[in-house]
């Protein structure tokens, strides 16, 4: 009885190590894209001109992105594996598009400088998630007071010109998706359901998952790069 039971514990780690590298192999791959488009599109000067100077095209593109995220969430279950991927493909290029800017402003050195900062101390952190047997579930409801604590500071940041507001709101927004991606990390793993390995249901958990850490990624590097970012 003790050996099945072992045995058992063991299928199942193996089927969560597997579904989780699944997940981080998502992720890695919508990164590739993002930095890939948003490369090509900064060194491309009609490309930026296309989408920085028309606010139009600017604002369709950010509404597509936001359309995409939301399909993926609301509308997963309607959705099969192939059709999630996709959509996650689309929005990590989109991303790309918008994220191109970023090489407008800042230089190239300081970028990537904050990415491997980022890459660093993201991984600190999801392996903290994967591995700690501390319940991070009560970090819940700060780290969503925290995300609509950041709105309120974007929109306000909108409207007035605080250099000294918009460095603590970056501190701010890095020590959120820090905790984020501890919390997220903790979450996804929790949220493989052993038994549906290869199955559809199953890819498109991967898909939600690595969406999930994505964000985590884009918007503590974006955070980070507002902080140690060299501006042109």
């Amino acid at each position: 009885m003790s050996q099945t039971t072992d045995h058992a514990a063991l299928d199942a780690a193996a089927e969560t190590q597997r579904f989780m590298t699944a997940v981080y192999g998502w992720m890695s791959f919508a990164l590739i894209i993002t930095g890939l488009v948003a490369a090509y599109t900064a060194s491309r000067p009609e490309l930026l001109n296309l989408v920085f100077g028309n606010t139009w095209v600017l604002i369709a593109i950010v509404l597509l992105e936001f359309i995409a995220v939301a399909v993926l969430v609301s509308l997963l279950s309607k959705l099969n594996s192939w059709q999630a991927t996709l959509i996650f493909i689309l929005y990590s290029a989109l991303n790309g598009l918008t994220l191109s800017g970023i090489f407008v402003v800042y230089t190239a050195e300081s970028i990537e400088f904050t990415f491997y900062v980022t890459a660093g101390t993201f991984a600190a952190m999801t392996l903290y998630g994967y591995t700690t047997k501390n319940d991070l579930s009560g970090w819940g409801n700060f780290l969503s007071m925290g995300l609509v604590g950041l709105v309120i500071s974007a929109i306000v940041g909108a409207f007035f010109d605080l250099s000294a507001f918009s460095w603590i709101t970056s501190c701010f927004g890095v020590v959120i998706f820090v905790g984020l991606t501890a919390y997220d990390t903790q979450k996804i793993k929790a949220m493989n359901v052993i038994g549906n390995e290869g199955t559809d249901e199953d890819r498109k958990e991967a898909i939600m998952g690595a969406l999930e850490l994505y964000l985590d990624f884009i918007n503590m590097f974006l955070y980070l790069l507002r902080l140690f970012g060299d501006r042109k």
